[in-house]
């Protein structure tokens, strides 16, 4: 899978779903064709990847909340061989160890204060798109859809109007956890 092929499943369904394991089986049955799975464990991720790919979904592992995975190059090779599309992660050097075993790349910022932006500034251009962290912030979603473009705005969405504005303000999806917005 590409980055030019995953721009194109997010143009079609700009919802992804954000899952732990208590809700896994439903984002399977959902509409969302994504799925950022935050929690996965070295004993069952396995499972859950096959499960993901044979419901057609697409699936990311944020390594860095992955349980008994190692951060590191072994740790994405592992997931890589297990037919993980993408990590998300917010360390550098795992973003550049998932591109070269061929994954795609989200890293996640949070833009709580001018020191985060400017550490998102620092970094742009590494990951294939880059996850900020609340959300619901209109301005800093602009800023980084000027400088960058694919921008996935993920954390405290909880409505559909914030999914709304923020596809409005140029993200090019948004994550989240709540099942009900999977279907928008």
């Amino acid at each position: 899978m590409t980055k030019s092929d995953l721009f194109c499943i997010l143009e079609r369904s700009p919802v992804i779903a954000a899952v732990r394991d208590e809700n896994f089986e439903t984002a399977l049955t959902s509409s969302a064709e994504i799925i950022f799975y935050l929690k996965a464990n070295l004993l069952t991720v396995k499972k859950r990847v096959s499960e993901a790919i044979n419901s057609g979904k697409i699936i990311f592992i944020h390594i860095d909340l992955a349980e008994g995975i190692a951060k590191d190059q072994t740790g994405i090779k592992f997931l890589a061989n297990i037919g993980v599309h993408g990590i998300i992660s917010t360390r550098s050097h795992l973003i550049k160890n998932a591109k070269d075993e061929g994954l795609l790349t989200v890293q996640r910022f949070f833009a709580l204060d001018s020191q985060g932006l400017n550490s998102v500034r620092e970094i742009i251009g590494s990951a294939d798109f880059i996850e900020i962290m609340p959300g619901v912030i209109p301005k800093v979603i602009e800023e980084f859809v000027k400088t960058s473009g694919d921008i996935i705005a993920g954390g405290l969405i909880e409505t559909k109007d914030e999914v709304i504005t923020a596809l409005k303000l140029g993200a090019t999806a948004v994550s989240t956890g709540k099942t009900h917005l999977w279907e928008l």
